[in-house]
């Protein structure tokens, strides 16, 4: 039975805890067999991944803007292969679609995974959207509906989208999602993305489900050995409680703060759990769905010591919300690149 997600925005009850690593969450969980793709999945969650899932027996394509280097970090890891993927160039996210597709492989399980960080000042993807926005919700929107045969070919599969608790902080900004007026704001755009993708979720859910694909929100919590986070700078990261005063990362599981392999747990988690059989649709934290939080107030980011929430919102899960943007984004990626 398909439920809705906000329906479904109840914890399980499974047993994890906001340590548990990849490799608990996967432990006895056979993948032999099973085909998957993680976008990013050569460094710091998407690599974390790319081994738990490798090592459970399934085979991996990682998607890479370099090909070289993801290479180099996924060498000896078992049934992986490298192929080139940039998600700001909308022929690139074709040509890999089609090379997986020309394979004739069923696609069992898609993280995506790869993420833009963001800059002080607009970056632009091929098309002149918004790069956050492009990298972190269009490309992967291309890049699902373009495999969309290989998904359902699997007679079961799971679409993974690593979003974050930011998804809290901006609905989409429906006016201008790309800033074209003049009033670009990263605190505002990385956030707009990651709601994107969470609404991208509850979307596909309800879309696919029928097709035997479900759709799957996980947040990985802040993990400050990451490359992503190192690119805020160590100052933000000082003051955000990132890193202590040696620069050494501030690993606090219960606050949110994890290592590499206790932030990849929930999207391994999403990816491969039984207990998610029959759900799907829904934002996950600490390997468990989140609770909705019906009532959120705003935290200050600055306070090394807040106590900063991350369970999902309702705008983030709003079923209309979610079918327009499935149509503005289908709109977007039609568009001719500039």
């Amino acid at each position: 039975m398909t439920r809705l997600a906000t329906h479904d925005q109840h914890p399980l009850g499974s047993g994890f805890t906001p340590s548990s690593t990849a490799d608990d969450v996967i432990a006895g969980i056979d993948l032999t067999g099973r085909n998957v793709i993680v976008t990013g999945g050569h460094s710091g969650l998407g690599l974390v991944a790319t081994r738990a899932l490798a090592g459970a027996g399934a085979s991996v394509t990682v998607g890479s803007r370099d090909t070289g280097r993801a290479e180099r970090a996924v060498a000896g890891i078992g049934d992986v292969e490298v192929r080139r993927l940039d998600l700001l160039d909308p022929a690139s996210i074709d040509a890999f679609a089609d090379g997986y597709l020309d394979s004739g492989r069923p696609l069992h399980i898609l993280i995506n995974n790869a993420g833009f960080p963001g800059s002080a000042g607009i970056v632009h993807d091929a098309r002149g959207y918004e790069a956050q926005f492009a990298a972190n919700h269009l490309g992967h929107f291309q890049l699902t509906l373009r495999l969309h045969p290989a998904l359902r070919a699997a007679g079961g599969a799971r679409v993974v989208t690593t979003t974050s608790g930011a998804q809290r902080m901006s609905d989409i900004l429906w006016d201008d999602p790309h800033f074209t007026t003049g009033r670009y704001d990263p605190a505002l755009a990385y956030p707009q993305s990651k709601t994107a993708n969470v609404l991208f979720t509850v979307e596909l859910d309800r879309r696919w489900a029928a097709d035997g694909i479900r759709a799957y929100a996980p947040h990985p919590g802040i993990v400050p050995a990451t490359a992503f986070n190192r690119a805020v700078g160590e100052e933000a990261q000082r003051a955000m409680g990132l890193i202590d005063a040696s620069g050494a990362p501030v690993i606090d599981p219960d606050r949110g703060k994890k290592t590499p392999e206790q932030g990849a747990a929930t999207i391994v988690f999403a990816a491969t759990s039984p207990l998610l059989d029959g759900i799907g649709g829904v934002y996950l934290n600490n390997s468990d769905i989140s609770p909705l939080d019906e009532d959120p107030r705003p935290v200050d980011l600055t306070d090394p010591d807040a106590e900063v929430p991350v369970d999902v919102v309702p705008h983030s899960v709003d079923p209309a919300s979610a079918r327009r943007l499935w149509e503005l984004s289908e709109q977007l990626v039609r568009r001719p690149s500039a």
